[in-house]
């Protein structure tokens, strides 16, 4: 007897397919920002992330407010994506847990709806959750650290020290982003394998071309020195040239009085 096709083989073959084309794209990906970064969006990112650093360590720490305010504002959005993740993770698990038990939905679906698949859904799309969740938390914990760097009083903050804080809390933010990524294509796995699919394939066109960088790097300019309280003309000639003011006041007023 041949080998009947039967619908529940469809999850066998597009399923993996799906999964491997967004491994494989991500792969790709990663091998691009490590040796070609400035092509990646991500690469382009982090090096206009060590200028704001550099930039902002040249700075007093009373200064640096404006720079405590936008830490603080990726600090309260990773952390409102681990909420988002945790909160989701636990209430799509319930959802799958009761949908199949319909038969109404089971009917409609074109693929496998054995125990085993919707068991395997049920931990896939829970484990990229959870992925997410622990990379917006660690995101959180780096940018935290940072903050605290930038804001340290009468100390000579090494900006290697800080540029690994923010550049950590922002890798770790991507990893959670393509978390969600994932566990977009693994939900809609839920009504069948061949949604899951060309979600896989939509998903890896769109990230082709927005993580594409085309703009070359800004060269950024050395920061000018700026003098707090500059002084007058006449200060700056008896700086120059190592005479005190009061000093020139004195030979001004002599040479005069021997005119006299």
């Amino acid at each position: 007897m041949g080998l009947t096709w039967k619908e529940e083989h469809l999850d066998f073959v597009l399923v993996p397919s799906g999964l491997l084309i967004m491994l494989g794209y991500h792969l790709l990906h990663l091998h691009r920002c490590i040796n070609r970064a400035e092509s990646t969006v991500i690469g382009y990112e982090n090096y206009n992330r060590r200028a704001w650093v550099t930039r902002i360590l040249q700075l007093e720490p009373k200064d640096r407010g404006q720079a405590i305010t936008v830490i603080g504002g990726n600090i309260s959005a990773a952390t409102s994506f681990a909420s988002v993740s945790l909160t989701l993770s636990s209430l799509i698990g319930a959802w799958i847990g009761n949908a199949y038990h319909n038969e109404s939905i089971s009917t409609r679906i074109y693929g496998n709806t054995s125990p085993t698949i919707i068991y395997l859904k049920y931990v896939s799309l829970l484990s990229c959750f959870m992925i997410a969740f622990a990379c917006f938390v660690q995101a959180a914990r780096s940018l935290v650290h940072a903050n605290f760097l930038i804001s340290m009083p009468n100390c000579e903050m090494p900006v290697s020290n800080v540029e690994s804080a923010v550049i950590r809390g922002s890798n770790f933010w991507v990893i959670g982003l393509r978390s969600l990524y994932f566990a977009t294509n693994l939900l809609l796995w839920i009504f069948g394998p061949i949604p899951m699919f060309v979600a896989s394939v939509i998903t890896v066109v769109l990230l082709h071309f927005l993580d594409q960088n085309s703009s070359p790097l800004p060269q950024y300019d050395p920061p000018p020195v700026v003098c707090y309280g500059a002084a007058s003309d006449k200060e700056m000639t008896a700086v120059v040239n190592g005479i005190p003011e009061e000093s020139q006041e004195i030979r001004n007023g002599k040479l005069s009085m021997k005119r006299i």
